[in-house]
């Protein structure tokens, strides 16, 4: 199973001191209009880079906040929020089309309604959510850049890396396929792929991969013993740097 949604929120920005607000997105669903919420940290100033942070599949925005605090360090803002059938957005499980289109309105939050010019937006995905940063990345050329984080290549790559199928129809089956190896050398923004070298989740060869398909600008960063889910905590402040410096050389003044 592709989604694991989790409800219930245990953590909130203001166990990391964070300043925020509370943010609710209206998406139309058939004839429904469901509800995305999350939260708006405010970076340093008004013309801060802004990021824009998918989570993975099991997991919700307060799992998510020792990430943005790292972000926040910085000086960026920073937009968390919830795919519908997660935490407390509304909608019913969900599925590759609609996590698509939860990004797009997310997308459109920041640059309809809080007015951020695309070149300003960060796009960052962890795991599953890298897989939908890339999505949303081959339709926003204009975004500052691209961070991709302990992701995968393709759900198929990821079944034949971790089961035994080959004699079951896979293919016929698979309904959420989120193929990033075949979107990757679309991308029209600079790219920072990151993987622990101890991820037994996603193995970091994915994230070479997706390196090795991507249009140049483009950088690969591994951090050595990191697993899936602490990258950032064992990289540490050489992290926040090749981060920091990545964005700066490639798209944003800093």
């Amino acid at each position: 199973m592709i989604f694991l949604p989790s409800a219930q929120i245990q953590t909130t920005p203001e166990a990391f001191n964070l300043p925020y607000e509370k943010v609710w997105i209206a998406i139309r669903s058939g004839s429904r209009v469901e509800q995305l919420y999350g939260w708006w940290i405010p970076g340093n100033s008004p013309d801060a880079p802004v990021v824009l942070h998918f989570h993975g599949n099991a997991v919700n925005i307060g799992a998510n906040l020792d990430q943005a605090d790292r972000f926040h360090q910085l000086g960026w803002s920073v937009l968390l929020m919830d795919y519908r059938g997660y935490g407390q957005s509304e909608g019913n499980f969900p599925q590759e089309k609609q996590v698509y289109q939860d990004a797009e309105a997310m997308w459109n939050y920041l640059t309809r309604d809080r007015h951020i010019p695309p070149e300003q937006i960060i796009l960052y995905g962890h795991s599953l959510g890298g897989a939908i940063a890339i999505e949303l990345a081959t339709h926003h050329p204009n975004a500052a850049g691209l961070i991709v984080e302990s992701s995968f290549t393709s759900i198929r790559q990821m079944i034949d890396r971790t089961m035994n199928l080959d004699l079951f129809p896979v293919d016929l089956l698979l309904t959420q396929r989120f193929n990033s190896i075949n979107k990757v050398a679309a991308l029209q923004v600079p790219v920072l792929f990151i993987h622990g070298t101890a991820d037994q989740r996603t193995l970091p060869d994915m994230s070479a991969a997706l390196y090795e398909a991507a249009p140049q600008p483009k950088q690969l960063y591994l951090v050595p013993a990191a697993g899936h889910n602490d990258v950032g905590a064992v990289g540490g402040a050489a992290y926040l740097t090749v981060v920091q410096n990545f964005l700066r050389l490639t798209c944003c003044q800093l």
